[in-house]
Protein backbone atom coordinates (compact mmCIF):
# COMPACT_ATOMS: atom_id res chain seq x y z
CA UNK A 1 0.00 0.00 0.00
CA UNK A 2 1.72 3.70 -0.75
CA UNK A 3 2.10 5.61 2.27
CA UNK A 4 1.48 8.76 2.91
CA UNK A 5 2.20 11.66 5.41
CA UNK A 6 0.35 12.64 8.26
CA UNK A 7 -0.96 16.03 7.91
CA UNK A 8 -4.15 16.88 7.37
CA UNK A 9 -5.58 20.67 7.14
CA UNK A 10 -9.01 22.20 7.30
CA UNK A 11 -9.51 25.29 6.00
CA UNK A 12 -12.23 27.76 4.60
CA UNK A 13 -11.76 29.97 1.77
CA UNK A 14 -13.91 31.84 -1.20
CA UNK A 15 -13.68 30.07 -4.40
CA UNK A 16 -14.90 31.03 -8.00
CA UNK A 17 -18.01 32.58 -8.44
CA UNK A 18 -17.82 34.01 -4.81
CA UNK A 19 -18.95 30.72 -3.65
CA UNK A 20 -17.46 29.94 0.00
CA UNK A 21 -15.82 26.50 0.73
CA UNK A 22 -14.27 24.59 3.49
CA UNK A 23 -10.90 22.60 1.81
CA UNK A 24 -9.94 19.29 3.26
CA UNK A 25 -6.53 18.23 2.08
CA UNK A 26 -3.47 16.04 3.19
CA UNK A 27 -0.10 14.94 1.00
CA UNK A 28 -2.49 13.16 -0.97
CA UNK A 29 -5.17 14.48 -1.38
CA UNK A 30 -7.33 17.83 -1.59
CA UNK A 31 -11.16 18.64 -1.57
CA UNK A 32 -13.21 21.58 -2.23
CA UNK A 33 -16.63 22.13 -0.54
CA UNK A 34 -18.35 24.63 -1.50
CA UNK A 35 -21.57 25.64 1.00
CA UNK A 36 -23.99 25.79 -1.97
CA UNK A 37 -25.12 22.54 -2.38
CA UNK A 38 -21.99 20.72 -1.02
CA UNK A 39 -20.79 20.67 -4.67
CA UNK A 40 -16.91 19.39 -4.44
CA UNK A 41 -15.65 21.09 -7.68
CA UNK A 42 -11.95 19.35 -7.08
CA UNK A 43 -11.06 15.61 -5.66
CA UNK A 44 -7.50 16.18 -6.11
CA UNK A 45 -4.63 13.57 -5.55
CA UNK A 46 -0.56 14.83 -5.99
CA UNK A 47 0.90 13.50 -9.19
CA UNK A 48 4.43 14.97 -9.56
CA UNK A 49 4.73 18.76 -8.76
CA UNK A 50 0.78 19.24 -9.92
CA UNK A 51 -2.19 17.80 -9.19
CA UNK A 52 -4.88 15.86 -11.14
CA UNK A 53 -8.80 16.27 -10.57
CA UNK A 54 -11.36 13.67 -10.39
CA UNK A 55 -14.76 15.68 -10.57
CA UNK A 56 -16.33 17.37 -13.20
CA UNK A 57 -16.21 20.87 -13.33
CA UNK A 58 -18.77 21.71 -16.59
CA UNK A 59 -17.86 24.72 -18.93
CA UNK A 60 -21.04 26.24 -17.91
CA UNK A 61 -20.87 26.72 -14.47
CA UNK A 62 -21.59 30.01 -13.48
CA UNK A 63 -18.50 32.35 -12.18
CA UNK A 64 -19.98 35.89 -11.99
CA UNK A 65 -20.96 35.41 -8.33
CA UNK A 66 -24.21 36.76 -8.74
CA UNK A 67 -27.48 34.91 -6.98
CA UNK A 68 -29.32 32.87 -9.00
CA UNK A 69 -32.37 34.29 -10.19
CA UNK A 70 -34.72 32.20 -12.41
CA UNK A 71 -36.06 35.14 -14.97
CA UNK A 72 -32.55 36.37 -15.55
CA UNK A 73 -30.78 33.16 -15.39
CA UNK A 74 -33.31 30.65 -16.72
CA UNK A 75 -34.11 30.64 -20.28
CA UNK A 76 -29.79 29.57 -20.15
CA UNK A 77 -29.20 27.23 -16.72
CA UNK A 78 -32.68 26.33 -16.48
CA UNK A 79 -32.01 25.55 -13.15
CA UNK A 80 -30.44 26.84 -10.06
CA UNK A 81 -28.87 23.24 -9.82
CA UNK A 82 -26.99 23.79 -13.34
CA UNK A 83 -25.53 27.13 -12.13
CA UNK A 84 -23.94 26.43 -9.65
CA UNK A 85 -23.19 22.28 -9.95
CA UNK A 86 -19.75 20.68 -10.26
CA UNK A 87 -18.39 16.99 -9.11
CA UNK A 88 -20.22 15.41 -6.89
CA UNK A 89 -23.12 16.52 -3.88
CA UNK A 90 -25.97 14.82 -1.72
CA UNK A 91 -29.16 14.61 -2.84
CA UNK A 92 -32.21 15.00 -0.29
CA UNK A 93 -35.05 14.18 -0.49
CA UNK A 94 -35.66 14.06 -3.97
CA UNK A 95 -33.14 12.62 -6.62
CA UNK A 96 -34.02 13.43 -10.29
CA UNK A 97 -36.24 16.13 -11.40
CA UNK A 98 -37.90 19.12 -9.95
CA UNK A 99 -41.50 19.10 -9.44
CA UNK A 100 -43.97 19.46 -7.34
CA UNK A 101 -44.78 16.71 -4.25
CA UNK A 102 -47.55 17.40 -1.29
CA UNK A 103 -47.89 21.22 -2.82
CA UNK A 104 -44.22 21.59 -1.92
CA UNK A 105 -42.11 22.42 -5.01
CA UNK A 106 -39.01 20.12 -4.84
CA UNK A 107 -35.98 21.64 -6.98
CA UNK A 108 -33.91 19.13 -8.69
CA UNK A 109 -32.13 16.79 -6.77
CA UNK A 110 -33.41 18.07 -3.44
CA UNK A 111 -32.81 20.52 -0.95
CA UNK A 112 -29.64 19.41 -0.23
CA UNK A 113 -27.81 19.95 -3.02
CA UNK A 114 -29.10 23.51 -4.05
CA UNK A 115 -29.42 25.40 -0.84
CA UNK A 116 -26.25 26.45 0.91
CA UNK A 117 -25.14 24.48 3.57
CA UNK A 118 -23.74 26.63 6.95
CA UNK A 119 -20.40 25.72 8.20
CA UNK A 120 -20.70 24.65 11.90
CA UNK A 121 -17.41 24.20 13.03
CA UNK A 122 -14.03 22.09 11.78
CA UNK A 123 -11.07 21.02 13.53
CA UNK A 124 -8.15 18.04 13.49
CA UNK A 125 -9.41 14.77 15.63
CA UNK A 126 -6.36 14.80 18.26
CA UNK A 127 -7.09 11.16 18.78
CA UNK A 128 -6.54 9.88 14.68
CA UNK A 129 -4.99 13.62 13.28
CA UNK A 130 -8.61 13.69 10.73
CA UNK A 131 -9.50 16.82 9.35
CA UNK A 132 -13.39 16.98 9.82
CA UNK A 133 -16.18 19.96 9.17
CA UNK A 134 -19.35 19.82 10.28
CA UNK A 135 -22.46 21.59 8.41
CA UNK A 136 -26.79 21.83 8.86
CA UNK A 137 -29.02 22.76 6.13
CA UNK A 138 -32.90 23.35 7.46
CA UNK A 139 -36.01 22.66 5.25
CA UNK A 140 -37.55 25.74 3.76
CA UNK A 141 -40.87 23.81 3.74
CA UNK A 142 -43.20 23.51 7.30
CA UNK A 143 -44.95 20.71 5.44
CA UNK A 144 -41.34 18.49 4.99
CA UNK A 145 -39.86 19.73 7.91
CA UNK A 146 -36.62 17.74 7.79
CA UNK A 147 -33.03 19.17 9.35
CA UNK A 148 -30.05 17.60 7.42
CA UNK A 149 -25.94 17.00 9.29
CA UNK A 150 -22.85 16.53 7.13
CA UNK A 151 -19.84 15.57 7.91
CA UNK A 152 -16.54 15.64 6.10
CA UNK A 153 -13.69 13.71 6.89
CA UNK A 154 -10.57 12.94 5.91
CA UNK A 155 -7.85 10.83 7.81
CA UNK A 156 -4.18 10.80 7.57
CA UNK A 157 -2.67 7.74 5.32
CA UNK A 158 -5.92 7.19 3.60
CA UNK A 159 -7.00 8.44 -0.20
CA UNK A 160 -10.68 8.89 0.96
CA UNK A 161 -13.02 11.05 1.64
CA UNK A 162 -15.42 10.59 3.99
CA UNK A 163 -19.48 11.64 4.59
CA UNK A 164 -22.05 10.81 6.06
CA UNK A 165 -25.82 12.92 5.38
CA UNK A 166 -27.75 12.89 8.62
CA UNK A 167 -31.77 13.47 7.90
CA UNK A 168 -34.18 14.02 11.21
CA UNK A 169 -37.87 14.33 10.77
CA UNK A 170 -39.37 17.04 13.28
CA UNK A 171 -42.13 16.38 12.54
CA UNK A 172 -45.55 13.70 13.54
CA UNK A 173 -45.27 11.84 10.64
CA UNK A 174 -43.26 9.70 9.05
CA UNK A 175 -41.80 10.54 5.74
CA UNK A 176 -40.70 8.74 2.66
CA UNK A 177 -38.29 10.37 0.77
CA UNK A 178 -34.85 9.65 -2.01
CA UNK A 179 -31.04 10.24 -1.18
CA UNK A 180 -28.06 9.37 -2.94
CA UNK A 181 -24.65 10.91 -3.52
CA UNK A 182 -24.09 12.19 -7.33
CA UNK A 183 -20.44 11.83 -8.32
CA UNK A 184 -19.34 13.23 -11.51
CA UNK A 185 -16.03 12.70 -13.07
CA UNK A 186 -14.45 14.48 -15.57
CA UNK A 187 -11.49 15.64 -17.58
CA UNK A 188 -8.61 15.02 -16.81
CA UNK A 189 -9.27 12.29 -14.62
CA UNK A 190 -12.18 10.90 -17.34
CA UNK A 191 -11.27 9.49 -20.59
CA UNK A 192 -12.01 7.33 -23.54
CA UNK A 193 -10.83 4.08 -22.22
CA UNK A 194 -11.79 4.37 -18.99
CA UNK A 195 -13.61 1.51 -17.10
CA UNK A 196 -16.72 2.03 -15.40
CA UNK A 197 -18.18 -1.20 -12.54
CA UNK A 198 -20.42 -1.68 -9.77
CA UNK A 199 -21.97 -3.82 -7.43
CA UNK A 200 -24.74 -4.54 -9.07
CA UNK A 201 -25.40 -7.99 -10.62
CA UNK A 202 -28.71 -6.93 -13.19
CA UNK A 203 -29.31 -3.84 -14.78
CA UNK A 204 -32.21 -1.79 -16.16
CA UNK A 205 -32.42 0.84 -18.38
CA UNK A 206 -35.95 3.70 -17.21
CA UNK A 207 -39.17 3.53 -18.51
CA UNK A 208 -40.25 6.29 -21.55
CA UNK A 209 -41.47 9.18 -20.57
CA UNK A 210 -38.18 10.78 -18.94
CA UNK A 211 -35.12 12.84 -19.88
CA UNK A 212 -33.25 10.42 -21.28
CA UNK A 213 -36.43 9.38 -24.34
CA UNK A 214 -34.53 11.47 -26.92
CA UNK A 215 -31.06 11.14 -26.03
CA UNK A 216 -30.54 7.47 -25.31
CA UNK A 217 -29.30 5.16 -27.67
CA UNK A 218 -30.26 2.06 -25.62
CA UNK A 219 -33.60 0.16 -25.90
CA UNK A 220 -35.39 1.97 -22.70
CA UNK A 221 -37.31 -0.31 -19.86
CA UNK A 222 -35.25 -3.12 -20.62
CA UNK A 223 -32.99 -5.65 -18.29
CA UNK A 224 -29.40 -6.83 -18.90
CA UNK A 225 -27.08 -8.61 -16.65
CA UNK A 226 -23.78 -7.21 -17.60
CA UNK A 227 -22.49 -3.54 -18.39
CA UNK A 228 -20.68 -5.00 -21.39
CA UNK A 229 -23.56 -6.36 -22.93
CA UNK A 230 -26.40 -3.29 -23.17
CA UNK A 231 -29.15 -3.80 -25.50
CA UNK A 232 -29.16 -0.78 -28.85
CA UNK A 233 -32.42 0.67 -29.62
CA UNK A 234 -30.67 -0.13 -33.47
CA UNK A 235 -29.76 -3.73 -32.65
CA UNK A 236 -26.70 -5.05 -31.12
CA UNK A 237 -24.96 -4.13 -27.90
CA UNK A 238 -22.89 -1.91 -26.42
CA UNK A 239 -19.65 -2.15 -23.97
CA UNK A 240 -20.94 0.44 -21.55
CA UNK A 241 -17.91 -0.72 -18.98
CA UNK A 242 -15.77 1.28 -21.31
CA UNK A 243 -15.40 4.76 -21.90
CA UNK A 244 -16.17 6.09 -25.47
CA UNK A 245 -15.55 9.37 -26.84
CA UNK A 246 -18.34 11.74 -27.09
CA UNK A 247 -20.80 9.50 -28.87
CA UNK A 248 -23.77 11.64 -29.28
CA UNK A 249 -25.96 10.40 -26.62
CA UNK A 250 -26.75 10.84 -23.17
CA UNK A 251 -27.56 7.33 -21.85
CA UNK A 252 -28.77 6.37 -18.12
CA UNK A 253 -28.85 3.14 -17.05
CA UNK A 254 -29.62 1.67 -13.03
CA UNK A 255 -28.41 -1.56 -11.48
CA UNK A 256 -29.50 -3.25 -8.57
CA UNK A 257 -27.24 -3.93 -5.47
CA UNK A 258 -27.62 -7.48 -4.13
CA UNK A 259 -29.64 -7.82 -0.94
CA UNK A 260 -26.66 -10.48 0.36
CA UNK A 261 -24.03 -7.06 -0.06
CA UNK A 262 -22.33 -6.29 2.84
CA UNK A 263 -20.73 -3.62 0.85
CA UNK A 264 -21.85 -1.01 -1.94
CA UNK A 265 -19.75 0.29 -4.25
CA UNK A 266 -18.95 1.87 -7.69
CA UNK A 267 -15.87 2.55 -9.55
CA UNK A 268 -13.91 3.92 -12.19
CA UNK A 269 -10.51 2.89 -13.41
CA UNK A 270 -7.77 4.89 -15.85
CA UNK A 271 -5.46 2.61 -17.01
CA UNK A 272 -3.86 5.48 -18.72
CA UNK A 273 -3.39 7.40 -15.68
CA UNK A 274 -3.05 4.41 -13.64
CA UNK A 275 -6.15 5.74 -11.06
CA UNK A 276 -8.91 4.46 -9.62
CA UNK A 277 -11.76 6.09 -8.59
CA UNK A 278 -13.97 3.90 -5.93
CA UNK A 279 -17.58 5.13 -4.25
CA UNK A 280 -18.48 2.84 -1.31
CA UNK A 281 -20.69 2.49 1.17
CA UNK A 282 -23.01 0.47 3.83
CA UNK A 283 -24.84 -2.54 1.95
CA UNK A 284 -28.33 -3.98 2.28
CA UNK A 285 -26.50 -7.12 4.78
CA UNK A 286 -24.98 -5.10 6.74
CA UNK A 287 -27.63 -2.04 7.63
CA UNK A 288 -28.19 -1.05 11.01
CA UNK A 289 -31.56 0.30 11.80
CA UNK A 290 -30.52 4.02 11.92
CA UNK A 291 -28.92 3.48 8.18
CA UNK A 292 -30.38 4.76 4.81
CA UNK A 293 -28.83 1.62 2.59
CA UNK A 294 -28.29 3.08 -1.32
CA UNK A 295 -29.67 0.14 -3.47
CA UNK A 296 -28.92 1.27 -7.02
CA UNK A 297 -25.95 1.83 -8.80
CA UNK A 298 -27.31 4.93 -11.56
CA UNK A 299 -24.62 5.50 -14.66
CA UNK A 300 -25.27 8.68 -16.21
CA UNK A 301 -23.38 8.83 -19.35
CA UNK A 302 -23.09 12.57 -20.45
CA UNK A 303 -21.66 11.52 -23.60
CA UNK A 304 -22.79 14.51 -26.09
CA UNK A 305 -26.70 13.51 -26.20
CA UNK A 306 -27.69 17.24 -25.45
CA UNK A 307 -27.98 19.84 -28.12
CA UNK A 308 -29.74 22.47 -25.94
CA UNK A 309 -28.14 24.97 -23.52
CA UNK A 310 -26.75 24.66 -20.89
CA UNK A 311 -25.38 21.58 -22.39
CA UNK A 312 -24.78 23.48 -25.72
CA UNK A 313 -24.00 27.35 -26.06
CA UNK A 314 -27.57 27.54 -27.53
CA UNK A 315 -30.40 26.04 -28.25
CA UNK A 316 -29.96 23.28 -31.10
CA UNK A 317 -26.11 23.73 -31.01
CA UNK A 318 -23.35 21.44 -30.13
CA UNK A 319 -23.59 19.31 -26.57
CA UNK A 320 -19.95 20.58 -25.09
CA UNK A 321 -20.48 18.55 -21.88
CA UNK A 322 -18.54 15.03 -21.29
CA UNK A 323 -18.91 13.91 -18.25
CA UNK A 324 -19.32 9.89 -16.54
CA UNK A 325 -22.00 10.17 -13.09
CA UNK A 326 -21.32 7.22 -11.12
CA UNK A 327 -24.26 7.69 -8.63
CA UNK A 328 -25.54 5.54 -6.06
CA UNK A 329 -28.89 6.42 -4.37
CA UNK A 330 -32.16 4.80 -3.00
CA UNK A 331 -34.38 6.05 -6.03
CA UNK A 332 -36.46 5.08 -9.11
CA UNK A 333 -33.96 5.91 -11.96
CA UNK A 334 -33.83 9.65 -11.27
CA UNK A 335 -37.40 10.19 -12.10
CA UNK A 336 -38.06 12.06 -8.88
CA UNK A 337 -39.76 11.38 -5.06
CA UNK A 338 -42.99 11.52 -6.52
CA UNK A 339 -42.37 9.16 -9.69
CA UNK A 340 -40.19 6.70 -6.65
CA UNK A 341 -43.37 6.95 -4.64
CA UNK A 342 -45.71 5.88 -6.60
CA UNK A 343 -43.83 2.57 -8.20
CA UNK A 344 -42.56 1.64 -4.54
CA UNK A 345 -39.96 -0.55 -6.09
CA UNK A 346 -37.52 -0.94 -8.81
CA UNK A 347 -36.51 -4.94 -9.51
CA UNK A 348 -37.92 -5.79 -6.46
CA UNK A 349 -35.72 -3.22 -4.21
CA UNK A 350 -37.32 -0.02 -2.55
CA UNK A 351 -37.30 2.84 -4.09
CA UNK A 352 -37.38 5.45 -1.00
CA UNK A 353 -36.28 5.25 2.66
CA UNK A 354 -38.53 6.32 5.46
CA UNK A 355 -37.49 8.64 8.33
CA UNK A 356 -40.13 8.11 10.87
CA UNK A 357 -41.56 10.73 12.76
CA UNK A 358 -39.54 12.33 15.53
CA UNK A 359 -36.36 9.91 14.20
CA UNK A 360 -33.31 10.24 11.89
CA UNK A 361 -31.44 7.77 9.86
CA UNK A 362 -28.14 8.52 8.11
CA UNK A 363 -26.47 7.50 5.37
CA UNK A 364 -22.35 7.26 5.18
CA UNK A 365 -20.72 7.37 1.88
CA UNK A 366 -16.55 7.18 0.74
CA UNK A 367 -15.13 7.98 -2.30
CA UNK A 368 -11.24 7.11 -2.77
CA UNK A 369 -9.14 8.19 -5.50
CA UNK A 370 -5.52 6.99 -5.55
CA UNK A 371 -3.21 4.88 -7.69
CA UNK A 372 -2.59 1.63 -8.68
CA UNK A 373 0.08 -0.81 -9.01
CA UNK A 374 1.26 -3.10 -11.33
CA UNK A 375 -1.13 -2.72 -13.66
CA UNK A 376 -3.82 -4.61 -11.13
CA UNK A 377 -6.52 -2.46 -12.44
CA UNK A 378 -6.23 -1.95 -16.07
CA UNK A 379 -8.83 -3.76 -16.96
CA UNK A 380 -11.05 -2.59 -14.06
CA UNK A 381 -12.09 -4.16 -10.53
CA UNK A 382 -14.31 -7.05 -10.38
CA UNK A 383 -15.06 -6.95 -7.00
CA UNK A 384 -14.40 -5.23 -3.65
CA UNK A 385 -14.12 -6.63 -0.72
CA UNK A 386 -14.13 -4.78 3.07
CA UNK A 387 -11.15 -5.30 5.75
CA UNK A 388 -11.23 -3.42 9.25
CA UNK A 389 -8.84 -1.35 7.67
CA UNK A 390 -8.48 -1.75 4.36
CA UNK A 391 -10.91 -2.03 0.89
CA UNK A 392 -9.34 -4.76 -1.54
CA UNK A 393 -9.92 -4.55 -4.86
CA UNK A 394 -10.07 -7.28 -7.60
CA UNK A 395 -8.87 -6.69 -10.84
CA UNK A 396 -8.86 -9.33 -13.58
CA UNK A 397 -5.47 -11.01 -12.39
CA UNK A 398 -4.28 -9.27 -9.82
CA UNK A 399 -5.42 -7.40 -6.37
CA UNK A 400 -5.06 -3.96 -5.02
CA UNK A 401 -5.09 -2.80 -0.64
CA UNK A 402 -5.88 0.55 -0.13
CA UNK A 403 -6.34 2.16 3.56
CA UNK A 404 -9.68 2.65 4.11
CA UNK A 405 -12.55 2.30 7.18
CA UNK A 406 -15.48 0.72 5.59
CA UNK A 407 -16.76 0.65 8.61
CA UNK A 408 -16.83 4.65 9.01
CA UNK A 409 -16.09 4.33 12.56
CA UNK A 410 -14.51 7.74 12.45
CA UNK A 411 -17.34 8.99 11.19
CA UNK A 412 -19.68 7.51 13.94
CA UNK A 413 -17.30 8.81 16.31
CA UNK A 414 -17.93 12.74 15.41
CA UNK A 415 -21.90 12.04 15.08
CA UNK A 416 -22.31 10.66 18.24
CA UNK A 417 -19.80 13.60 19.78
CA UNK A 418 -22.24 16.15 18.31
CA UNK A 419 -25.66 14.12 18.72
CA UNK A 420 -26.87 15.98 21.36
CA UNK A 421 -24.55 19.12 21.23
CA UNK A 422 -26.20 22.34 19.90
CA UNK A 423 -23.54 23.24 17.43
CA UNK A 424 -23.41 27.16 16.84
CA UNK A 425 -21.58 28.99 14.05
CA UNK A 426 -17.80 30.16 14.91
CA UNK A 427 -14.96 32.11 13.43
CA UNK A 428 -13.23 29.43 11.58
Amino acid sequence: MANFFHNPSVTRLTESGAREATVLEHDSIRLVIDDIGGMIPEFSYIRDSGRINAHWLPWFRANSGDEYEDAKHGFFWKSKLLYHMAGNFPCAPNFGPGHIIDGIPMPPHGWTANLAWEFLEGGIDPATGGAWAVSSMESPEKAMPLSFKKIDIILPGEPVHYSSLEIINRGIRNLEICTGWHNALGAPFLQKGCRISGAAKIWQTPPLGGEFDATSRLIMETDFSSLEEAPLARGGTADLSQVPEPVGYTDFVSGLIPAYARLGWSAVVNPSLKLAYVCFFTGPKAGGEDDIILRFNDLWMQYGGRPFTPWASYEGGTDLSYCLGTENAVAAYAYGLEYSRRVREVMGAPATVLIPALGKKTLRYGVLFAPYENHALDEGIISIEAEAAALICKGKHKIQHYNADPEFRMLKKIQLAYAHKPLERRAF
